[in-house]
């Protein structure tokens, strides 16, 4: 379970262990109450892994993807296909069987 505070543009980026994710626009989720369930963000499998993160991020900000053994990607979000919120995303870091992605940090507009 994920909680945001969420500006009111951007996109949502959801990355999962084994190295997928996607984005997706922002009015794809729509607003539940505390009573809910939540919505899907990402279709998570035995080919993708588990959900390991969820950032707000906007198409000109850069990403870093960390994995378990200290591998550093560094990308740019508009490089990331945008996707519909019930898919299973494409390919954001190739990873060994033996390795996983453990962190997304988005870059601050300005550290570009």
């Amino acid at each position: 379970m994920v909680s945001l505070i969420v500006a009111a543009d951007g996109d949502i980026l959801a990355a999962t262990a084994r190295g997928y994710g996607k984005r997706t626009a922002l009015d794809e989720f729509p607003r539940k109450g505390r009573g809910t369930q939540g919505v899907i963000a990402i279709q998570c499998s035995e080919r993708n892994g588990a959900l390991v993160a969820v950032v707000q991020v906007q198409p000109e900000q850069g990403l870093v993807l960390i994995s378990d053994r200290g591998t550093l990607v560094r990308t740019r979000v508009a490089e990331v296909s945008q996707l519909g919120r019930n898919t299973q995303g494409v390919t954001l870091i190739r990873l060994p069987a033996d390795e996983s992605l453990v962190g997304v940090v988005p870059l601050a507009l300005d550290d570009e």
